[in-house]
């Protein structure tokens, strides 16, 4: 029977993403496991406003504080003893590969479908790249 130590879950405040991270925190206490939670600020977007206005990256990094603050009080809330938050920036497909590795990450869950349908439509989604490029088990969560 396969041990889960290492949880992670990705987050960008998507529907999807919320019940992804409900689905982690019950596998985390079934398991024991340590808790990552992780969100990348996609930075693509925004770069052309940044040379112009610095406080558009602070205020997104303000907010993407914000959510995985509240994640974390929540899992702890759970009971979850170790609870880790992982902030990056970039590409969220590109960087939550890299998160598994660096981690060391057992089993990644992730919403089927996040809030970018722009990348979706023309790039593909998160969740399906990362299936392609994980070296750990994924659970993808449908709606």
């Amino acid at each position: 029977m396969q041990e889960y130590k290492k949880v992670l879950v990705g987050t960008d405040g998507s529907e999807t993403a919320n019940l992804a991270f409900k689905r982690a925190i019950n596998f985390a206490l079934q398991n024991n496991a340590s808790l990552y939670i992780t969100h990348v600020v996609d930075t693509r977007a925004s770069k052309p406003y940044e040379a112009f206005d610095q406080s558009v990256s602070n205020s997104m990094r303000i907010e993407a504080d914000s959510i995985l603050n509240q994640y974390e009080k929540q899992a702890r809330d759970a009971g979850i003893q170790d609870v880790q938050t992982v902030l990056k920036y970039g590409s969220p497909k590109k960087t939550i590969p890299q998160v598994i590795s660096e981690k060391g990450i057992d089993i990644v869950i992730l919403g089927a479908t996040g809030l970018n349908t722009f990348e979706r439509f023309f790039i593909g989604s998160v969740s399906e790249y990362v299936v392609r490029r994980a070296e750990c088990d994924v659970l993808i969560i449908r709606q």
